[in-house]
């Protein structure tokens, strides 16, 4: 507790308080290069692999970014867009990218034998 001379000489400090938005600078999305495709599993109670990758943005800050959706055809080197939203049970993890723009694919499945089988004799029996 200050004394009221210690007060009056140098007053109170205000807290700091910490930018969440530093890689972005204050962009709604940033253009960014994938470095390294990965995946990460949550914090404790969760169990899941949530694919990420490692992206360097255009004002050269290098950022985890969360790939949404099931699979991807992200692989290193390849442009992508990046916005933000953090993913609550990944730590340091705190942009998404964006499906459908530049190199990530909007949908990414690979097709199975089988499903190709019915789908062709689907067509034969029309």
């Amino acid at each position: 507790m200050p004394t009221k001379n210690q007060l009056i000489h140098h007053g109170r400090e205000e807290k700091r308080r910490t930018d969440r938005t530093r890689a972005s600078d204050q962009c709604p999305q940033k253009q960014g290069v994938c470095l390294r495709v990965s995946t990460r599993t949550p914090k404790k109670p969760n169990s899941a692999l949530h694919k990420i990758a490692k992206v360097r943005l255009s004002n050269r800050h290098d950022i985890f970014a969360h790939i949404p959706g099931e699979g991807h055809n992200s692989q290193e080197h390849s442009i992508v867009l990046v916005r933000g939203g953090r993913v609550k049970d990944s730590p340091g993890v705190k942009s998404h990218r964006i499906r459908g723009v530049k190199d990530l694919l909007w949908e990414f499945r690979i097709v199975e034998r089988e499903d190709l089988n019915m789908v062709q004799k689907d067509l034969n029996r029309n």
